[in-house]
């Protein structure tokens, strides 16, 4: 048996050079390649991998919301494959096998993959059978989303529902839910609660802002291919061009 291997990451040279390096393992069947957060989802539920070599910084859904929304020690193994190592003490909260940073030798990446192989052959024993045949069900079952936030505020928790939020933008470790005429401070990273919220109707549309679809008045050209998103009160956002597809697909243009 072959461990199942899924490549995310949205430099195609970077897809490249990891197909070429597993190229000629034996243990090792790469099943697709992916170069978005979504679409690295999308594929783990249709292909159920063993391992995903996964980009952190990706348009759209960047890999550590990815690999939170992919159920943690439950999910499939993850190496994450990255240039910047300021993300490696969430990567490993996250329980990743291991910490790629670009670049990387043929030395550092065998170790990194067989640390992953010890990993999946644990998962083969007898054991772990009923585990993974529960993850298999897990990944085909629809997923469930955030449908109530809880906002801390003067000794007291308001529960917000979740359709009730316009916009969020990301304040350092915390991230502001607008919701109306309030705002709140939440303690959470902006990926974190996007991989929460429910994709068809929450999008993020700038690296620092996510957005209800359903607030969305107009949109206006801007400058350097960015555009103007006007919400239904009046507030202004900016969708930058990494984003600007993404959000075209969702509201069907």
């Amino acid at each position: 048996m072959s461990m199942r291997v899924l490549i995310a990451d949205d430099e195609p040279l970077a897809r490249r050079r990891l197909r070429e390096l597993l190229a000629d393992d034996p243990e090792v069947e790469v099943v697709g390649e992916c170069a978005s957060g979504e679409a690295a989802l999308a594929a783990v539920r249709a292909q159920a991998p063993d391992l995903v070599f996964l980009d952190i910084e990706m348009p759209g859904l960047d890999g550590l919301a990815v690999s939170a929304a992919l159920g943690g020690e439950r999910g499939p193994l993850v190496i994450f494959v990255t240039a910047y190592d300021q993300y490696a003490v969430k990567a490993f909260e996250l329980r990743a096998v291991d910490y790629l940073l670009k670049p990387f030798d043929w030395e550092r990446f065998d170790r990194a993959l067989g640390r992953a192989k010890g990993q999946w052959r644990a998962r083969q024993a007898p054991e772990a059978s009923e585990q993974i045949l529960a993850l298999l069900g897990e990944l085909k079952a629809p997923p469930r989303y955030l449908e109530r936030l809880a906002i801390r505020s003067d000794g007291r928790v308001r529960l917000w529902r979740a359709e009730e939020i316009d916009w969020i933008e990301a304040e350092g470790n915390y991230v502001r839910v607008h919701a109306g005429k309030l705002s709140a401070l939440v303690r959470e990273t902006l990926s974190g609660l996007e991989a929460r919220l429910d994709p068809r109707r929450f999008t993020r549309i700038h690296r620092s802002q996510i957005v209800n679809l359903d607030r969305i008045q107009e949109l206006h050209p801007w400058s350097h291919h960015d555009y103007r998103v006007v919400l239904r009160d009046g507030t202004e956002l900016t969708l930058s061009r990494n984003y600007r597809d993404r959000l075209a697909f969702l509201l069907g243009k």
